[in-house]
């Protein structure tokens, strides 16, 4: 896997870009029933988890999720999975080192595609047994809601707004937002050197919840998908991207032509994404991510993923409420 990872930038043509990300639509792997619909979780769970970060009740560390020691990891969620017999989780298939499709074997791989693996190996006893559903980033959240997927593993950060509507696991990688750019670009980083250029972000991402709040005198383009936006600057419709620098160094990866510039401006832990009622998905989660970072697994699927681009990180410390 090393070799084929390190050999994908000398084949990154744009031509191969623009079909993954035309490849982004929510596209079942086989026939998908209809969805388990699952009850609405209500005012009361979602009043807990919007609000149970600190004492005061505000929102200070969203990161803090369920502990799997403090109650039952088994039920009504864990049941209908295992009744239904496949994990269904929305994934990425277009972010190179974290969820994309080989295009040796047409299999789905990545640092969140490990995850995945380790979460159905341990409900279901077969790794392979999940149904993946690729998830504009636009749709995580309502895909969750409505039951179509049981979990979202798709560089979802966790922040306040997020957790009034879904539920997340224990974060399981820390990035943060930084510019990617071409190597012959005059833009600095997330700076007044973008002022009036044009910078591309994905629909509903903290990227462009931070150019919200201020783009530096920039012009903002919306994709649904953030490869889209390594398309957009690779045809010279966008002058930078904005997103979070574990995905652009994805995508410095795939084209040598462009790279991260300046310093993140954010701090982006990512979690597994599940419904609110589902707390006991959630512990259960938990108590696999807890296995995956002591017996190695995170740090050798991060030896063979990231390292090379994203050296010196070390897994985040479980936080729980």
């Amino acid at each position: 896997m090393g070799v084929f990872r390190r050999g994908w930038g000398g084949v990154a043509t744009m031509a191969a870009a623009c079909a993954l990300a035309l490849a982004g639509a929510l596209v079942p792997l086989q026939d998908d029933p209809a969805p388990v619909a699952a009850a609405d979780p209500g005012p009361v769970v979602r009043a807990h988890y919007a609000t149970a970060q600190d004492d005061s009740g505000t929102c200070t560390q969203p990161e803090r999720s369920l502990n799997p020691a403090s109650g039952t990891d088994d039920g009504d969620a864990v049941a209908r999975i295992r009744k239904y017999g496949k994990l269904k989780v929305g994934v990425d298939q277009n972010s190179y080192l974290w969820g994309f499709r080989d295009p040796a074997t047409g299999d789905f791989a990545g640092f969140d595609i490990d995850i995945v693996k380790a979460i159905a190996k341990d409900i279901l006893g077969d790794e392979n047994a999940v149904q993946y559903l690729t998830v504009p980033t636009a749709d995580r959240i309502a895909d969750i809601q409505a039951g179509t997927v049981d979990m979202v593993v798709r560089t979802m950060t966790i922040n306040c707004a997020r957790i009034k509507d879904v539920a997340f696991s224990t974060a399981y990688f820390t990035a943060g937002q930084q510019i990617l750019t071409s190597d012959n670009s005059p833009i600095t980083g997330f700076d007044d050197s973008l002022k009036g250029k044009t910078v591309c972000t994905a629909t509903g991402s903290t990227g462009d919840d931070e150019l919200a709040k201020g783009a530096h005198g920039a012009h903002v383009m919306h994709v649904a998908n953030q490869l889209d936006c390594l398309v957009q600057l690779q045809l010279g419709l966008a002058d930078a991207v904005f997103t979070d620098n574990a995905l652009g160094a994805g995508q410095a990866a795939q084209d040598p032509t462009v790279h991260l510039v300046g310093s993140t401006v954010t701090r982006e832990p990512y979690g597994v994404a599940m419904k609110l009622s589902d707390t006991d998905l959630v512990r259960r989660v938990n108590k696999v991510l807890n296995t995956y970072r002591a017996d190695g697994s995170w740090q050798r699927s991060y030896h063979n993923w990231l390292e090379d681009v994203l050296p010196g990180i070390q897994p985040p410390a479980p936080l729980y409420k």
